[in-house]
């Protein structure tokens, strides 16, 4: 019997321990909402939840005292909330399945919102316009003026261009041709194939075709380049402006029949009416003839001294030995004796107009 008692005791105490949780669970409830969703007279169902109680005289007890404290606990929340006078139907339970229309605002916001606001249609797009007749007017581009000194980019672009045509102006606008080949001649008809070298003949002939045109170049600078460069005149007026002395330079030096040979049409009253598409090769040949003239009148002596050497080897019945190798001496030593190099210059520069 003392065992049963203990027992029904313990048992007698949990049931309360569980009932006394339940109650405070209830009574704790009606705390959890915040802002409109306290206020709002929302109705809870209460139930045990998942505790099954039996069906004791002390089991129904501990339901009264935590439907009691239930009560309490949302008497206490209206008197908090301002609403104590508002009594909430025991029996009114809210779906929890049920939500408010999206367009109803009133019942999001509470009972205290403004009226609910209808969104209007959008109204309707406005058909195109036709469009205006075109006028008579006209469009102008004014550039400030065509004069102006040129930029620095405009400048080196020029440069550059000048830089990549220049081996082919120095050689058609010059006197480079007459000179580098009456020198390469003369060192033929020495009987020299490398000395002197390319380079120094090349070298030489270059400084003295800059010799030979610098009154043009000057003139050229003078009336073409740096009015262009200080913007008194156009690229155009510079173009024909340092054309004109090089044509007449090259009108000097060049051959009427070599003229004649690239005149089209009707013969022109004067040769520096000629564009210088047809200058300019009449101009090479004419300096390409002179060159073998003047190389013709360098090679007479050296060729008199090869004779002489090779009659003389023949005589004295020295057939093996090449008279180019016994007359090199004596073509040297009279080249050298003669001054041969000045006179060749000498002649040279004297050749031209």
């Amino acid at each position: 019997m003392q065992k049963l008692r203990k027992r029904s005791v313990f048992v007698a105490c949990a049931m309360a321990a569980v009932g006394l949780m339940a109650a405070l669970a209830l009574a704790l409830v009606p705390f959890t909402g915040t802002g409109a969703a306290s206020a709002a007279p929302v109705t809870t169902t209460t139930t045990t939840g998942p505790h099954r109680v039996p069906a004791t005289p002390a089991a129904g007890h501990r339901r009264g005292q935590a439907a009691t404290h239930a009560a309490t606990g949302q008497a206490a929340t209206q008197a908090a909330t301002g609403q104590a006078a508002t009594t909430v139907p025991a029996a009114t339970t809210v779906p929890a399945a049920t939500t408010a229309p999206a367009g109803n605002v009133a019942n999001q916001a509470g009972p205290g919102s403004a009226t609910p606001v209808t969104a209007s249609p959008p109204a309707q797009p406005s058909s195109p316009s036709a469009p205006a007749k075109a006028g008579g007017g006209t469009v102008s581009v004014n550039l400030g003026g065509t004069l102006g000194k040129p930029s620095q980019s405009i400048t080196i672009m020029i440069a550059l261009t000048l830089l990549a045509v220049a081996p082919s102006l120095l050689i058609l606008l010059t006197s480079f041709t007459r000179i580098i080949i009456v020198l390469s001649l003369t060192r033929q008809a020495l009987g020299l194939t490398n000395v002197p070298p390319n380079q120094l003949l090349a070298g030489l002939a270059l400084f003295l075709s800059l010799f030979v045109m610098s009154p043009v170049i000057s003139q050229v600078n003078k009336d073409a380049v740096q009015p262009y460069l200080h913007g008194k005149i156009t690229a155009e007026q510079a173009y024909t402006d340092a054309q004109a002395p090089i044509k007449q330079w090259m009108l000097r030096q060049t051959k009427a029949d070599d003229l004649a040979i690239f005149e089209n049409g009707p013969k022109p009253k004067s040769p520096s009416q000629l564009p210088m598409a047809a200058v300019v090769p009449a101009f090479a040949l004419s300096e390409m003839r002179t060159a073998f003239i003047i190389g013709f009148v360098v090679f007479v002596p050296f060729l008199v001294i090869d004779l002489v050497v090779s009659s003389t080897l023949l005589s004295l019945g020295m057939m093996l030995l090449p008279p180019s190798l016994v007359s090199l001496p004596f073509k040297l030593l009279l080249f050298v004796l003669v001054d041969g190099w000045a006179l060749v210059v000498q002649s040279l520069l004297a050749s031209f107009h």
